[in-house]
């Protein structure tokens, strides 16, 4: 929520492209990038899914498209100097990134390689690693959750250290966002709601860091809403294509926000949980982030009573509204059926770890509570014992 007595910028350096049926304008897109030897950068869960395939039946026979298809759940350092020296070999001209958040960070991530003549990026790592704009990406999403087509930043496992760093510059936008709706009817439930929580995450998070700027609010706002309102009908009704397309949209809007404001706490523990035990990025941060809101709560108590009548409650002003928005966010996680803590099989004696990890991670100063690492082992403590 924006402290109004500060200055900000906004930049969106990317164009969106948005509608049922619009990843028949790829081929063009392509063309008008420059481009006739695309890199396609996606996962196999898109390929079995049929999605690269119909992603490659818009292109003409003018097209030499080469694909890398090796990109893991959390992508790998290794994996995008593979990306990267597939790019280079094949000479391609252009990358179109395909999936969920996963191929889109690597291609960003692979992207600042190329641009920067590097071969590992950890040389890159923070806000000020890279400094030339990334070649031509087209970033198309298959799952509505992570934003990663709008956003500025990767997040990259670091294979040495076990953790996952943050690249984050406006050189490594894609320069088109291609989003079709309809490329996420194929998503299945949980992962519907994995993502969904995730991108929910994303805005709550964005709207109540400590340097959110207005324009982000604003973003953050309509995609609380729009996530709360139809998560729950595609979860239970995967083929409504207008509810999916307003998924997206609130996907695409919190990665927006959060690009443009922060992520926080809760992403912090996450982006700890996922290089040490690769877990996935939206299972935790749907578990955690009620319990960084409750630990946020006297921080924001506004903020949290504005998240909560923009998910459709009319609760009292103050610490009761406050209190509306923890109890909507857990019990929304509850009804698409997101695991407990528990089931993530954490060892405790990991924790001191974990909590370090998180402590020392980029966002953590936008969290609106210092957390220091001590804070952070009292909130996996309390999440073990819930």
């Amino acid at each position: 929520m924006t402290i109004w007595n500060q200055s900000f910028s906004f930049t969106l350096p990317t164009k969106i492209v948005f509608g049922p049926g619009c990843i028949k304008d790829l081929g063009s897109l392509i063309t008008g990038l420059g481009g006739v030897h695309p890199l396609f950068i996606t996962d196999s869960g898109v390929i079995k899914a049929g999605i690269l395939e119909k992603a490659l039946e818009k292109l003409g026979e003018e097209f030499k498209p080469v694909i890398f298809d090796g990109v893991e759940a959390n992508p790998r350092d290794v994996t995008v100097a593979a990306a990267a020296y597939r790019y280079r070999k094949a000479r391609a001209d252009c990358m179109v990134a395909i999936g969920g958040g996963s191929p889109i960070d690597c291609a960003k991530a692979a992207g600042v390689l190329i641009a920067n003549k590097g071969d590992n990026i950890k040389a890159f790592e923070g806000m000020a690693g890279a400094s030339k704009t990334i070649p031509p990406l087209i970033a198309i999403p298959t799952t509505a959750g992570t934003g990663g087509e709008l956003t500025f930043s990767a997040m990259i496992t670091d294979t040495a250290n076990h953790y996952k760093m943050t690249i984050k510059n406006a050189c490594a936008a894609a320069k088109i966002a291609l989003c079709d709706p309809e490329l996420t009817l194929a998503s299945p439930p949980a992962l519907t709601a994995s993502a969904g929580m995730d991108a929910l995450a994303h805005a709550i998070e964005a709207y109540t860091a400590s340097c959110a700027e207005p324009l982000a609010d604003a973003a953050a706002l309509y995609a609380v809403e729009l996530i709360a309102q139809n998560l729950p009908v595609v979860f239970k009704n995967g083929s409504d294509l207008s509810a999916r397309s307003k998924m997206l949209m609130g996907s695409m809007l919190g990665g927006i926000a959060f690009s443009h404001s922060d992520a926080a706490s809760a992403h912090c523990i996450t982006a700890a949980l996922g290089g040490m035990y690769d877990l996935p990025h939206g299972v935790c941060n749907s578990i955690i982030l009620p319990f960084i809101m409750e630990y946020n709560l006297n921080y924001c108590v506004d903020g949290y009573a504005r998240i909560a009548r923009a998910m459709g409650l009319k609760p009292d002003q103050g610490r009761e509204g406050a209190l509306a928005a923890v109890e909507a966010v857990r019990k929304l996680a509850q009804e698409v059926k997101l695991p407990l803590f528990s089931s993530l099989s954490v060892d405790e004696k990991d924790f001191p770890v974990i909590a370090r990890t998180a402590g020392e991670n980029i966002s953590n100063q936008s969290n609106p509570r210092p957390m220091t690492e001590e804070d952070y082992l009292k909130v996996l403590k309390t999440m073990a014992s819930a």
